[in-house]
């Protein structure tokens, strides 16, 4: 079954050095529901939409109060239904947390939906703790300790991978024991009396914060997006390897690789860092095993921060772009450049939601998007 190659090349909008793109997580901040998180990722969606950004993902997280993004399939499903031409994908899938047959029926479902519109990206990780992991997978591994779950089901990735391809293309060889499995709907509809062959598939990307995603990504020929918003050290290796590792497949030619990067523009540069310190605080939670909701900007302010949360919370802020909407604009075009990504994702998780909106929309601004003077 065929994937255009547009699916997943992008053009540059306006004076963008590269395709732009959205990564939303429904964050939920202090005062706030998941209601009022997913509402906002609906208008996020729709304005993404009409600037012109390329594609609207996704990721998978679990058991995490300020992340109300745990149902991807669920979400991009309301998504679809609420726009009409910007792509929809997982950015990502957890695959060893599922069975691959399943999030086959899942997307195929979504492309029934949205036809030419979705993508599928697939991460190694559990998107949460080991516990919780275990607890995902607990059919499969039942009996097993709680580190040997998240292990194994890393190890077996690539196995996963390859029949979860297989599910979607329904081209498992004769003798097989799923040979007579279908994942529905899919091509096997195409087979049966009067049946039609949908006109493609979603794409496959490979999402990874390390170099074994990138390798198995080049190795495969397909698209590769790396998690430069949180593991920013690696980003230069990793799209190295994969561009090193990278052989043509019927999906690419030559490599395409995007970055995911935090970013956060508002009217002033006082503001953006007031309102970026709300990320800040809420990673330092996770990274010391107290994940909450996304704290307030006052909540921020107020917080006595240790001189180790203090040298973290710099860290981390070190590599978000924010500022003003010409520094911010600055910032994106030098990371770009650095990197030679081919398509850059925006995640911008703050605590307030017009916050987060008016962040895109002046980013939009900065680079003479279409209708991005709206508002």
């Amino acid at each position: 079954m065929g994937i255009p190659h547009a699916t997943i090349r992008g053009t540059a909008p306006g004076t963008a050095p590269v395709p732009l793109s959205v990564l939303d997580l429904a964050t939920v901040g202090t005062g706030l529901t998941a209601t009022d998180a997913l509402r906002t990722s609906v208008e996020l969606a729709r304005a993404a939409e009409l600037f012109g950004f390329h594609r609207f993902w996704v990721a998978e997280h679990h058991s995490m109060p300020g992340v109300a993004s745990s149902s991807p399939a669920v979400i991009l499903a309301h998504l679809a239904a609420h726009t009409d031409r910007i792509r929809l994908g997982s950015g990502g899938v957890m695959l060893p947390n599922h069975a691959p047959l399943v999030i086959a029926e899942q997307f195929g479902t979504l492309e029934a939906l949205a036809p030419g519109r979705i993508d599928l990206g697939l991460g190694r990780a559990p998107g949460t703790d080991g516990a919780t992991a275990a607890a995902l997978r607990r059919a499969d591994r039942r009996g097993a300790e709680v580190g040997e779950a998240w292990g194994e089901g890393a190890d077996e990735f690539p196995q996963q991978l390859a029949e979860l391809i297989r599910f979607l293309d329904d081209d498992f060889p004769d003798g097989h024991p799923y040979r007579r499995i279908h994942a529905v709907p899919g091509p096997v509809q195409a087979t049966a009396p009067g049946g039609v062959q949908s006109p493609a598939r979603p794409p496959v990307w490979l999402l990874g914060s390390s170099g074994f995603s990138a390798q198995l990504a080049g190795r495969l020929g397909l698209p590769f997006a790396f998690a430069h918003h949180f593991s920013a050290a690696n980003t230069l290796p990793a799209l190295d390897l994969y561009r090193e590792s990278f052989r043509a497949s019927e999906v690419l030619s030559e490599p395409y690789a995007l970055i995911g990067v935090s970013v956060l523009a508002a009217d002033d540069e006082r503001e953006a860092r007031r309102q970026a310190l709300t990320g800040a605080l809420s990673m330092v939670r996770l990274r010391t095993g107290r994940p909450g909701l996304i704290p307030s900007p006052e909540e921020a302010e107020a917080y006595e921060w240790s001189p180790l949360e203090r040298e973290f919370a710099d860290g981390w802020l070190a590599n978000v772009v924010h500022g003003a909407a010409e520094e911010v604009r600055y910032g994106l075009d030098a990371l770009a450049k650095r990197t030679g990504a081919d398509e850059l994702m925006i995640t911008t998780n703050v605590h307030t939601p017009a916050a987060r909106l008016r962040s895109y929309e002046l980013i939009a601004g900065a680079y003479g998007l279409p209708d991005s003077s709206v508002g």
